[in-house]
């Protein structure tokens, strides 16, 4: 039937859905563009950790110990509080400070005997690249770091024999230390 002279058809409106619908897809090409341009932007470079001893690391390396066994090893020094991954004679692929727990290896010669991409400490911290080498008066002994990245000494009221690592560090001796790999514990 056709509409009058002068009289205005009446509008058909939307339904409120179709409106939701539509600002809710502006929404997310919004988000999903600021998202490309912040990925695109320039990311921050991470600051340097806190070092586990008050003194400054010297600049110049640190010699791996005497006495601390030929080939392919890591060395750790119980003195120095100091871990070496030596490739092979006595050049260090890389040299770090640790913080060790409160149970110590004797100075002698271990075998890495198992590793553990994440566990909970004794302590309650949660650890990652958990490489166990040795046993002392039942707690076994292992290099580790914190999975949140924080350096803080183990607790000393609980028995543990993790060796913490900075974060990168504990990547390397991960890498490093396969089941296997010789470990030289020196005073």
């Amino acid at each position: 039937m056709p509409v009058p002279i002068g009289r205005r058809q009446p509008r058909r409106r939307l339904s409120p859905w179709v409106w939701i619908t539509a600002l809710t897809l502006g929404a997310v090409v919004v988000v999903a563009a600021l998202a490309v341009r912040a990925e695109q932007a320039a990311q921050p470079k991470p600051t340097a950790s806190a070092s586990p001893s008050a003194s400054p690391s010297p600049s110049a390396p640190v010699a791996v110990p005497d006495g601390s066994g030929t080939g392919r090893r890591i060395v750790y020094s119980l003195e120095q509080r100091r871990v070496w991954l030596v490739d092979s004679g006595k050049d260090a692929r890389r040299t770090f400070t640790v913080w060790p727990g409160s149970v110590s290896p004797l100075p002698g010669t271990y075998t890495v005997t198992f590793r553990n991409a994440s566990a909970t400490g004794y302590d309650g911290v949660a650890i990652e690249n958990v490489v166990y080498f040795a046993t002392r008066s039942g707690v076994s002994i292992a290099f580790s770091n914190a999975e949140d990245g924080s350096s803080p000494p183990p607790a000393t009221e609980v028995e543990t024999g993790g060796i913490r690592t900075r974060a990168a560090d504990g990547d390397a001796i991960w890498d490093f230390g396969t089941t296997g790999t010789t470990v030289w514990v020196v005073e």
